[in-house]
């Protein structure tokens, strides 16, 4: 059966615009993941500078050094060199000394509609080793 002559090509131009809308989809669906997953690196390299910072004889920036290289070793360079991590020292409820890490960056994206980049901000804690207030 033959659609009627002034419907000819509306297949066409039904598939190019649908196609658009569900590339932009998957872009979007990929964008979260990618945003999600760094998001996850970012936290757990920041979790694990601030445990090496909370060890006894260590300072709190050797433990932003120590996230940085974390983050280095598991989401890239690329994401490494947009991410920065400060440690440092807070003082606790019941007056536990705390090494923490902050991380702050931001993240490219992949198409601009939705803006230039994705901000990132975590920030892990750990008690400190060594004798009680």
């Amino acid at each position: 059966m033959r659609p009627p002559v002034g419907e000819r090509g509306s297949a066409a131009v039904e598939f190019a615009l649908v196609s658009v809308v569900l590339l932009m989809l998957l872009l979007g669906v990929l964008q979260v993941a990618v945003y999600l997953y760094v998001r996850n690196v970012v936290a757990a390299s920041a979790a694990e500078g601030a445990r090496f910072a909370a060890n006894a004889d260590v300072g709190s920036d050797q433990g932003a050094a120590r996230a940085e290289l974390t983050l280095r070793r598991g989401a890239g360079r690329d994401v490494a060199s947009r991410v920065t991590c400060v440690g440092r020292e807070e003082i606790g409820e019941g007056g536990l000394r705390l090494a923490g890490v902050e991380c702050v960056g931001a993240l490219p994206v992949f198409f601009a509609p939705i803006g230039d980049a994705l901000p990132l901000h975590v920030t892990a804690r750990a008690v400190e080793e060594g004798a009680p207030p």
